[in-house]
């Protein structure tokens, strides 16, 4: 393996084309302003570099990043990679991942809107993470202890997994399809409108009117706060520990709750079954 060591990289593609190469300790920067560092590379190791340069990781077949910086003006650092290991390490320009497969994220703050679009199995682990229309129509991701805050996340994604999750986020999971949530925490408005297949495994919801218009949505021994006009439009199978404060026009189900301030039925059509403390409404 060849080792690029102690470097400073301003030129265009600076390290283009590179094969089975440790890159330590370099800096991506200056007034050359050059992008694409090292577009259409393969088998890349990265650590304890500095990136303040546009589209440095385009087109690389397997890439490994670990105690890396990649700044606001790294815009659009990852797209059209395959394999890629990032650990320990900073991605702060906006659109840092997008149609990229088989990726492992570890220990990573993420601060990029749209990040993560039209990805292909990604694992994030132990990760935080700032955007808006994150994850986009992305399939088969596998998060375990994520904190995310931004608006429009998850949306169109299927097959997913999240586990032990800490989410900040309006309108998530719209048009999800297969997507299961277990032991984590959802806050935002409007929660998970119009997916399909997807399973809340003891979480907390929290947030004004969440889960309408669902098709094959179950809830399993979650807590619900603050989440009135829940339900509308969706078949349901939900098992409910804490009270609501109002359930609109489920459309087929059974949902299962302690206590609930309103019950609304103002359309016919809509005949799910809400059982109150074991007693049918």
């Amino acid at each position: 393996m060849k080792i690029v060591e102690n470097e400073i990289f301003d030129m265009e593609r600076a390290l283009y084309g590179s094969r089975d190469v440790l890159v330590k300790n370099c800096n991506f920067d200056g007034p050359a302003d050059g992008e694409s560092a090292l577009k259409e590379s393969q088998d890349i190791q990265v650590s304890h570099c500095y990136f303040n340069l546009r589209y440095p990781f385009w087109h690389v077949d397997r890439l490994d990043i670990s105690n890396s910086e990649m700044t606001q003006l790294c815009r659009a650092a990852l797209w059209y990679s395959t394999d890629i290991g990032i650990s320990d390490s900073k991605l702060h320009g906006i659109k840092a991942l997008r149609e990229c497969s088989c990726v492992k994220m570890q220990g990573c703050d993420v601060i990029s809107p749209e990040f993560g679009w039209f990805v292909h199995d990604i694992e994030m682990t132990d990760c935080t993470v700032q955007s808006e229309y994150f994850m986009m129509r992305s399939h088969r991701l596998t998060f375990t202890d994520v904190q995310l805050k931004g608006k429009y996340s998850f949306q169109y994604i299927e097959d997913s997994v999240f586990e032990n999750c800490l989410f900040d986020t309006k309108d998530a999971f719209w048009h999800a399809k297969n997507v299961t949530v277990k032991n984590s925490v959802v806050k935002g408005e409007y929660l998970a409108w119009y997916c399909e297949n997807v399973t809340f495994d003891h979480c907390k919801i929290i947030g004004t009117q969440p889960l309408c218009y669902c098709k094959g949505l179950k809830l399993i021994d979650c807590e619900m706060t603050e989440t009135d006009l829940c339900f509308e439009k969706s078949m349901v199978e939900a098992t409910i520990a804490t009270p609501v404060l109002s359930i609109k026009n489920p459309s087929e189900g059974h949902i299962y709750v302690p206590s609930v301030g309103e019950i609304i039925r103002d359309d016919e059509t809509a005949k799910g079954q809400i059982i109150v403390n074991g007693t049918k409404q």
